[in-house]
């Protein structure tokens, strides 16, 4: 471990120590929603500046919309992703921005934080419990009600799928509404979902063209991750050659470059490099399975809509697994063989196969 990141553990800690208590009285005290047609700003805190975390705010986002079709939403997000994540979503008012590096931007970073209290709420939701950053801010931010993301037991045992970090909120806010006396949303849980428009998905389909020919459909790879999410060399090497061999004569196989410009089967696929993200999305969608470690590209192809085999090995698949239509999250070190896994891809490709028959009938 660097240094680095030794000093982040540990401030980490720190401030998880310092905060994981805070909202404990309102939790008890919670006010009561009277009335949600009243309910015409919101505030979501997620100060993060991972793409997949971004991401994984869509379903909550979604479910707003549903609940409270007149309100707006206010982000509170590190970095500039969230507006790319979020461009075509209309009720998607404000984006305000923490800098990635704040110890560099000082006075900008506590300009923001300041900017919290400017606005005044109808609700304040943290996303994800155990953000100190985030229970921070759900305390700073001006509003009557507040929702701290604490987790319930009691959902836990009702909802198999509740620990899912995309779903967590959205629960524990039908939870809120629910205990007020409102009619709660009982539709299915929001997917990730990056909201492609008809243009970019065309766009998409025009990249890929280029890349190979329209005459067959293609499987996209993504070999890289970050730490010890990334399989090394070796093993997608084997995979990718297995794969070829199984698949590559009805289906091209792709693969899609990380902003590192590096490929674990040394480029031996044609291979797709941007470093637009709805571009890479609007790519992938035109594709018919993309297989991948756990990582903020693997959440953006399951927010563009396809099915994914997302891969696990160190990660919890119950709490970051894809689960759009078709998908699966496979823990890696459950499979015997590589052969395991093949037959895993098969099973999702026959699927997509009979659902692209069906429309056609």
């Amino acid at each position: 471990m660097t240094f680095k990141k030794r000093v982040n553990t540990v401030r980490g800690t720190i401030m998880h120590g310092l905060t994981q208590n805070i909202g404990n009285r309102r939790k008890k005290n919670a006010p009561v929603l009277s009335n949600p047609e009243k309910v015409r700003r919101i505030l979501i805190s997620r100060p993060n500046n991972r793409l997949g975390n971004q991401l994984l705010l869509t379903p909550l986002v979604q479910e707003i919309r549903l609940i409270f079709p007149d309100a707006k939403i206010d982000l509170f997000v590190r970095g500039g992703i969230a507006s790319v994540v979020f461009e075509n979503y209309e009720n998607v008012d404000r984006i305000i921005r923490l800098p990635r590096k704040p110890f560099k931007e000082l006075i900008a970073y506590t300009g923001v934080w300041l900017s919290l209290v400017k606005r005044r709420y109808d609700l304040v939701i943290n996303a994800v419990s155990n953000s100190s950053s985030g229970r921070l801010s759900t305390a700073f931010a001006r509003a009557k009600i507040k929702l701290y993301g604490d987790e319930y037991p009691e959902l836990k045992s009702v909802y198999n799928d509740y620990d899912h970090i995309a779903k967590t909120a959205v629960y524990n806010l039908r939870r809120y509404l629910s205990l007020s006396g409102c009619n709660v949303n009982r539709a299915a849980m929001p997917v990730l979902d990056v909201r492609l428009t008809p243009s970019e998905l065309a766009h998409g389909k025009a990249q890929l063209d280029k890349l190979v020919s329209p005459a067959r459909k293609s499987i996209a790879l993504y070999t890289y991750a970050t730490g010890g999410k990334c399989y090394p060399v070796a093993w997608w090497t084997a995979f990718y050659e297995k794969l070829k061999e199984k698949y590559g004569g009805g289906y091209h196989i792709i693969e899609v470059l990380p902003i590192e410009n590096v490929s674990q089967i040394a480029f031996r696929a044609p291979a797709f490099y941007s470093k637009d993200i709805r571009e890479i999305a609007a790519l992938m969608a035109n594709t018919v399975i993309y297989i991948g470690a756990d990582c903020g590209i693997m959440h953006l192809a399951s927010a563009a809509g396809i099915p994914v085999a997302g891969l696990f090995a160190i990660t919890n698949t119950a709490v970051y697994g894809p689960y759009n239509a078709g998908s699966v999250a496979i823990n890696t070190n459950r499979l015997s063989q590589t052969d395991d896994l093949l037959q895993i891809i098969g099973q999702i490709l026959t699927t997509a196969a009979e659902a692209d028959t069906q429309c056609l009938l």
